[in-house]
């Protein structure tokens, strides 16, 4: 598994000491060519953790201020964050998640602005903004976005991070333009995931990590128009807009590996790897690298 051999091999980056909850980390200015839209963006460098600061007392408070679905654990072994469920996110979620272990050392981060697709609450956002030079992060719901915000602050980390349901189209007034794309568990519950690739990736300057579950010939029963073309796919039930780990609608459309690739290929990225194919519990899933 791709996991093992990058936790083995690639140690150094998932080696690093973190920094100490407590200690204070020096403001440097964000490499953007317009210090107002650094100012909007909220991200004038590095803000100062406060997670190691907290009383048991206060960080269970502020655990129970929000709707949390996963947690962290600070450096005293301490949850920052709740569980789902005793089945669902009951583990510590790892930053980084191996994922951008392998991101970072194809493409390093530190000269590159990257974009996350569906943030969820920040656990991969805190990652990136560690690495990356800027990062911005959307997620359809706001709550997320929320806890998002939170979580990186309280970890020290100061990305912009805004409401998108990408559903619904481009956002006017915000420029997605980045050098990576950090798209991770949002393609397969989309009802028009061809559309939403097409829109996002001529906004990626360089490259792109895609994670999501794919049909397979078998159960991609049924097709749909996008654009002038027709696409098989496989149809999946979500939840809903009250479910925190389900779409926003009531059904996603999951697309084969193959037409996936092919999108990435049409949008100019010319090296693709699959460099990951799992089986997960709801079906088979996909870790894609591409570069241009």
């Amino acid at each position: 598994m791709i996991k093992n051999f990058i936790m083995n091999k690639l140690g150094g980056v998932a080696r690093q000491a973190p920094r100490l909850p407590s200690a204070l980390t020096e403001l440097a200015s964000v490499s953007m060519e317009n210090a107002d839209a650094a100012a909007v963006c909220g991200q004038r460098g590095r803000g100062v953790p406060i997670l190691g600061l907290l009383t048991d007392e206060e960080l269970q408070r502020l655990n129970g201020l929000l709707p949390w679905s996963c947690f962290v654990l600070d450096a005293r072994g301490r949850t920052f964050g709740k569980s789902w469920s005793a089945t669902k996110r009951s583990q510590p979620q790892e930053i980084p998640d191996y994922r951008i272990v392998e991101l970072n050392r194809r493409f390093p981060l530190a000269e590159r602005d990257v974009l996350e697709v569906g943030c969820f609450e920040g656990v991969h956002t805190v990652a990136l903004a560690r690495l990356a030079r800027h990062v911005m992060a959307a997620d359809s719901r706001i709550e997320n976005v929320i806890k998002a915000i939170v979580r990186c602050a309280v970890l020290g980390e100061r990305p912009f991070i805004f409401p998108w349901n990408v559903e619904d189209g481009l956002l006017p007034g915000i420029d997605i333009s980045c050098d990576v794309l950090h798209h991770v568990g949002v393609l397969y519950h989309l009802v028009d995931p061809v559309r939403h690739l097409r829109e996002v990736l001529p906004h990626v300057r360089e490259a792109v990590l895609l994670d999501t579950h794919v049909a397979t010939p078998s159960t991609a029963s049924d097709s749909y128009t996008s654009g002038s073309e027709v696409f098989r796919y496989q149809r999946y039930r979500e939840g809903g807009r009250e479910e925190p780990f389900a779409g926003m609608a009531d059904h996603a459309k999951w697309l084969c590996e193959d037409d996936a690739v092919r999108i990435l290929l049409e949008a100019g990225f010319h090296h693709v790897d699959v460099a990951e194919r799992r089986q997960e519990r709801n079906g088979p899933r996909v870790l894609i690298f591409a570069n241009r």
